[in-house]
């Protein structure tokens, strides 16, 4: 992947190195914060090894930036604790770069207009 002029003369050669896998792992997870994704299926988005996100998921948590239950896996809802660290800009850019941001309007837009059964079945 190429970078602009810019971005070569104002970064340092530390921020233009390859994203770890953790790195990788939480960019792809707050880039979709809306949802929870099973390892492999993180694996499967991101081309990376299944036990290598697995490894990464389970550090993300120790630092309490990932939530895990049964076997889905999300970002922390916690805004602070997410800017605090130090690969998360970096990550979730380049998630960004490469999916594109989302439009949450246009997804509503494309959004079925019932609830899914499992839902229904609460109620």
């Amino acid at each position: 992947m190429s970078i602009d002029r810019e971005t070569f003369e104002n970064t340092s050669e530390d921020e233009l190195t390859d994203l770890s896998v953790p790195d990788q792992v939480l960019g792809f997870l707050a880039a979709h914060d809306d949802r929870a994704f099973q390892a492999r299926e993180i694996a499967s988005q991101t081309d990376l090894d299944e036990g290598a996100v697995s490894t990464a998921l389970t550090r993300l948590k120790q630092r309490e930036l990932v939530e895990h239950k049964a076997t889905y896996w999300a970002a922390t809802t916690d805004e602070d604790r997410l800017r605090s660290y130090s690969g998360y800009e970096r990550a979730t850019a380049l998630f960004n770069e490469r999916l594109e941001t989302e439009d949450k309007d246009e997804w509503r837009e494309h959004a079925p207009k019932e609830d899914h059964p499992s839902l229904r079945d609460e109620e």
